[in-house]
């Protein structure tokens, strides 16, 4: 802790502990932001000189560039810790990101009046049980002109499974430094362009919407605790403080379309976390109607107080999660080679139906549609049985390179007497629907084969943390899959044999 008081935008009142070196903080921080009376966003260097100031002033907290931008900006992360961050196995660990998209600037603003009010006395109590990474800002180059994607023009929420731009790869990096049993990531949804929604004459209208995992092959305790469990809590928790909520269910109109419960595709940052038997979850916050600045106090509180349930949920909970995590996390690592996987799915109906909050254009005023073309179940409509693992050419470096960025666990090919070697023969390649969008969609016939060499081959076991998203990524037929992205679409051709081998037991 570095007490450095000048030019400091803070009340300057203190409680010093006796018989420790914490000192927390005993009155508001005023955010950027808050300084500016909700007027104006915070710009990137205010932001980053308050965190450091914060950072200066308790030694809960210790502010770490885990990366940068394409445009040499820093990514930072507020890690929020009564001891060594990350270092106390008793400890849940919880990372909390905003802002991958640039403009959506409420989860950034909510990010820093989350990390002001956590050095208050008052909130200390968290840290007993939890430790916090709190990045208020993933893509601060699209956020500095408003706009949705990076420099590069890239979506950073459709770039988790490739990773090829910088700020994905820093988040991931720092993920796998310390497994974090819990996530979520941020958003904001702006409803009111669309014209679909405006010929229906109403808009969705939830200050706060929460996403759980989705994918099928994320395991089913995981998901029915965050179902049945935390989202009653969240949305209770929201209620109490004032902000309407609802579940994260895109889709429709009702009636002319279905509604969903979001994406299954891993390539967003709550599924990729997920599909690692991660407590992993998305907030939504509504927009404001210019993209930008309106309504921004709202927002900004509305977004702080979904960030603060989620801890307050985790603490009171910290060991049921960290036991629910390891273990299933561990069930991932073991599962026995030949056991289905689900490389196909679709959302479905179970009778339910959903209010779904919405926004009247004609009377302007709130009501609520009970929507019966609902599917918030996704099941699998194809699979394949589990490998042992994938052995992948090192003449393919688009291949060699993926895989150092998702850092997988490579080793030595098992003993050949013990395992037999599948090959895929692309007979003809299609296309399917994948919630509403037209993809790319191989049919394949097994074959086995032989390894004619092992030294050209990197092989990587599934039994590691990261196997889900091996065998989603390097099966062609998958609908999730690596040959899904312009990248790797020339991998599979009609008539020819997909490089990636399959490695089985006999």
């Amino acid at each position: 802790m570095r007490l450095s008081l000048p030019n400091m935008p803070l009340t300057l009142s203190f409680i010093f502990l006796l018989g420790t070196t914490q000192v927390l903080l005993s009155q508001e921080l005023h955010t950027p932001l808050e300084r500016k009376h909700f007027e104006e966003l915070s710009t990137y260097a205010e932001w980053t000189a308050f965190v450091k100031q914060l950072d200066d002033m308790s030694n809960l907290l210790t502010v770490e560039s885990v990366g940068q931008t394409l445009e040499g900006r820093d990514i930072l992360a507020l890690q929020f810790s009564k001891s060594t961050f990350g270092q106390d196995k008793s400890k849940t660990r919880v990372l909390i990101c905003a802002q991958q998209h640039g403009n959506e600037q409420s989860g950034k603003e909510g990010a820093l009046l989350l990390a002001a009010s956590l050095l208050k006395p008052e909130n200390s109590y968290l840290f007993d049980r939890l430790d916090l990474a709190l990045i208020p800002q993933v893509n601060a180059d699209g956020s500095e002109q408003n706009k949705r994607r990076n420099a590069n023009g890239t979506d950073l929420n459709r770039n988790h499974l490739i990773l090829e731009e910088p700020e994905v790869i820093a988040l991931h990096h720092f993920f796998d430094r310390y497994l974090f049993e819990v996530t979520m990531d941020v958003h904001e949804y702006a409803p009111y362009s669309s014209e679909k929604w405006k010929k229906y004459g109403y808009r969705t209208n939830s200050d706060e919407l929460i996403g759980v995992n989705t994918n099928c092959n994320v395991s089913q305790e995981i998901r029915d605790f965050s179902n049945h469990v935390f989202v009653p809590f969240y949305r209770d928790f929201l209620t109490k403080h004032h902000f309407s909520n609802s579940i994260y269910a895109p889709g429709g109109p009702p009636e002319m379309d279905y509604i969903r419960h979001s994406t299954y595709d891993i390539n967003d940052g709550r599924q990729s976390f997920g599909i690692q038997n991660t407590f992993s979850l998305i907030q939504e916050g509504l927009n404001g109607e210019d993209n930008f600045k309106m309504r921004i106090q709202h927002r900004a509180r509305g977004q702080m107080t979904g960030m603060r349930a989620l801890l307050e949920y985790t603490f009171q909970h910290a060991k049921t999660i960290k036991k629910m995590v390891g273990k299933q996390r561990k069930k991932l690592i073991s599962q026995k080679p030949g056991t289905p996987y689900a490389i196909q799915m679709e959302h479905t109906r179970t009778g339910a139906e959903h209010p779904l909050p919405v926004y009247s254009y004609a009377t302007g005023k709130d009501s609520v549609i009970m929507v019966k073309d609902y599917r918030p179940l996704v099941k699998s409509v194809s699979e394949v049985s589990r490998p042992l693992g994938y052995l992948v050419p090192k003449n393919l470096p688009e291949l060699v390179n993926w895989s150092q960025r998702q850092a997988f666990v490579s080793g030595p090919v098992p003993s050949l007497k013990k395992i037999k070697i599948e090959q895929y023969l692309v007979t003809t390649i299609d296309s399917i629907d994948f919630e509403r969008d037209t993809i790319m969609h191989p049919k394949v016939r097994i074959e086995e084969t032989e390894m004619l060499n092992p030294e050209d081959f990197l092989y990587f076991p599934v039994n590691q943390l990261k196997g889900n998203i091996l065998i989603t990524a390097l099966e062609p037929a998958s609908e999730l899959g690596l040959v899904t992205y312009p990248t790797y679409a020339h991998l599979v051709k009609a008539g020819e044999k997909f490089p990636v081998l399959r490695v089985v037991k006999k």
